[in-house]
């Protein structure tokens, strides 16, 4: 009894001084901004469960905690029935609705003989955050969005996908972080969750966890670029496209005496300090070239029985391996056909073929392929 009472004078007040309310006519849901925070505007009046469901979204979006919501011309036997019917429509399919919200609950009352309720929302996500969704269209702008979090070294990013399908984004990061190791020092484990479980309409919400702090990370980058523009530079002005292969491997090879280690922060581990395993030496040495206007990409395979990568490099119309660290124990830059990767196994289906043309390619001539495993 004491519960609705308070009901009451809480309806009495909020609706009294509202003449827009009182008059009988519909007005269109409009949240009071001022109020957002705690409590919305007195002047939402709905006609019918449609409009009943927006009016609940549009309050979820503007992180508003109390509401009264008046009901001209409706069913007042429909009502409490009505109310839950919308608040569990707007949990399960509104994106924002699943994302943010923690409840919703309402009371009912009456206020100069029209249906009254109070709601009351309570949140995980508050305004600010909700403010800070970003929209995607498409799974380019998704990619693009998570590609800069992680470029910024962000704590993560949620983003609001119009168009959602199914996506691996621990694997979109993994591999984002490989093929940039300039730009990410650390590739960050992932917690993602998607809101709601149906829908053409999804929030999407990624965490990263980093051991490295954000500062920390933004240092390494900065170190890290300063190399490869040093790299760009130094073969710049370059002839053919093999000698600029050649001397990436020279700049990137002869900085240190390597220790083969795996490190967290592969990248920069290598360029700062000279510690790298032969996946870091492949992806900064393919990342380097592209950098310069060479085509070079990474094959996974194995050599000798071991989880081993290695480049495919671009030149005069033909495809050449390039394994820097068996480069680096022959004592030089050397380049091979597919016929001379003895020892090697990869899904040939995957890449390039690797053959010499018919008939003789200057650019090709300065490379002499390897046709034995002599000093590997």
């Amino acid at each position: 009894m004491k519960r609705w009472l308070l009901m009451t004078i809480v309806l009495a007040l909020l609706l009294s001084g509202c003449s827009g309310i009182h008059d009988g006519h519909y007005h269109s849901v409009e949240v009071n901004k001022a109020q957002s925070d705690q409590a919305g505007s007195p002047d939402i009046s709905v006609e019918n469960f449609d409009q009943l469901c927006q009016a609940l979204i549009d309050l979820v979006k503007e992180g508003v905690k109390s509401q009264v919501i008046s009901f001209a011309q409706y069913d007042q036997n429909e009502l409490e029935q009505d109310m839950r019917s919308a608040i569990w429509q707007v949990r399960t399919y509104d994106p924002i609705t699943a994302y943010a919200v923690e409840n919703i609950t309402f009371e009912m009352g009456t206020s100069n003989g029209k249906s009254a309720v109070a709601v009351e929302i309570s949140y995980i996500h508050e305004r600010s955050e909700i403010k800070k969704i970003q929209k995607a269209e498409n799974f380019v702008d998704v990619r693009k969005l998570i590609q800069a979090a992680l470029n910024n070294s962000q704590a993560g990013v949620v983003l609001l996908w119009e168009n959602y399908k199914q996506t691996d984004f621990v694997q979109l990061v993994e591999d984002y972080a490989l093929e940039f190791p300039q730009l990410v020092m650390e590739t960050p484990q992932v917690a993602a969750a998607v809101y709601p479980k149906i829908g053409e309409q999804r929030i999407i919400e990624l965490k990263f966890t980093y051991k490295n702090s954000r500062e920390n990370l933004r240092q390494m980058q900065s170190q890290v670029s300063s190399v490869f523009s040093s790299a760009e530079l130094y073969v710049i002005s370059k002839g053919p496209t093999m000698e600029k292969a050649a001397l990436l491997y020279s700049f990137l090879m002869e900085r240190y005496d390597y220790k083969i280690e795996t490190s967290i922060t592969p990248a920069y581990s290598l360029l700062q300090y000279g510690v790298g395993d032969n996946k870091t030496f492949a992806y900064v040495y393919a990342a380097m070239c592209e950098q310069s206007d060479l085509q070079c990409q990474v094959i996974t395979g194995t050599r000798r029985g071991e989880p081993w990568f290695w480049n495919l490099i671009y030149v005069g119309g033909v495809y050449y391996h390039v394994d820097l660290l068996r480069c680096n124990q022959l004592g030089g830059f050397r380049a091979w056909t597919d016929a001379d990767m003895d020892g090697y196994v990869w899904d040939y289906s995957a890449y390039p073929e690797s053959v010499l043309p018919e008939p003789e390619n200057p650019e090709t001539e300065p490379v002499e392929p390897i046709q034995n495993e002599t000093g590997n």
